[in-house]
């Protein structure tokens, strides 16, 4: 690849809440996003929770989201790779994605070299200590017999549950978010001390990427290593590039650093 290209990262869209005006508000900037990006970037990787809630039946797709997967078709057909890092959100993300859009998926952490540097990139559910209810609940949504009981019901009833629910569980963690102190202290968050475990056992990572934790940081663990935590297009709308020297954690209306 050409020295002077950009990789990308973005994360945690949840498209579909709070309603479709402001759901398809978010996605319209984020066409802008990658229209802007389209001629200098490397690669995109998506950090997950694209959706709010999305779930493949074997012939039904929820609805929407066209405008943002033609957009991703778009670039990978012009031969910028993509790739999503599944989120919690994305949990019943099968091979739609893969086989219609061509993004490349990934379930679990992975360890990559970008641009002579290495990486760890997840989305970040999960990792790190305690947080035993939602670890049980994950295995409860990823177990393939539950996946086959929720496809008996039917896409409408289904669907529109789903999503009544998560509508629900959103406003309350976006008041939470709100909160002044909310992640105040980086050190006590589960994806810095995930960080530190995983600079024990591989001292050669220079970075990590996460999403999830919605609020936009940078900060450094042991053997100096960068963590990025991407943000969020709900309210913050942060993305960070890497140019193969610098990381920076920039918001896309303003283009500025989020420090």
């Amino acid at each position: 690849m050409p020295e002077n290209k950009k990789i990308y990262f973005l994360s945690d869209f949840h498209l579909g809440v709070p309603d479709l005006q402001d759901s398809q508000r978010r996605e319209n900037m984020l066409i802008h996003f990658f229209d802007s990006i389209k001629n200098d970037a490397e690669a995109i990787f998506l950090m997950g929770d694209l959706f709010d809630f999305w779930f493949e039946y074997k012939t039904v797709i929820p609805r929407g989201y066209v405008r943002l997967l033609g957009k991703l078709s778009q670039l990978i057909d012009a031969g910028i790779p993509i790739y999503l890092f599944a989120g919690n959100h994305d949990l019943w993300t099968f091979d739609y994605l893969q086989k219609e859009v061509g993004i490349i998926l990934h379930r679990e952490p992975m360890i990559m070299t970008l641009k002579n540097k290495n990486f760890l990139l997840v989305h970040g559910d999960g990792r790190g200590p305690g947080d035993k209810g939602y670890k049980f609940l994950k295995r409860v949504f990823e177990c393939k017999f539950n996946q086959f009981l929720f496809r008996w019901i039917h896409p409408d009833v289904g669907i529109g549950l789903a999503l009544k629910w998560s509508h629900n569980h959103r406003v309350k963690k976006l008041k939470k978010e709100a909160e002044s102190n909310y992640y105040s202290v980086i050190e006590e968050t589960r994806l810095y001390k995930y960080a530190q475990e995983c600079v024990k056992d591989n001292p050669e990572l220079e970075y990590f990427v996460f999403g999830h934790q919605h609020k936009p940081m940078q900060y450094k663990v042991d053997n100096d290593a960068v963590v990025t935590v991407v943000g969020n297009w709900i309210r913050d709308f942060t993305y960070a590039v890497f140019d193969g020297n610098d990381m920076k954690l920039l918001t896309f209306d303003s283009g500025t650093d989020t420090d």
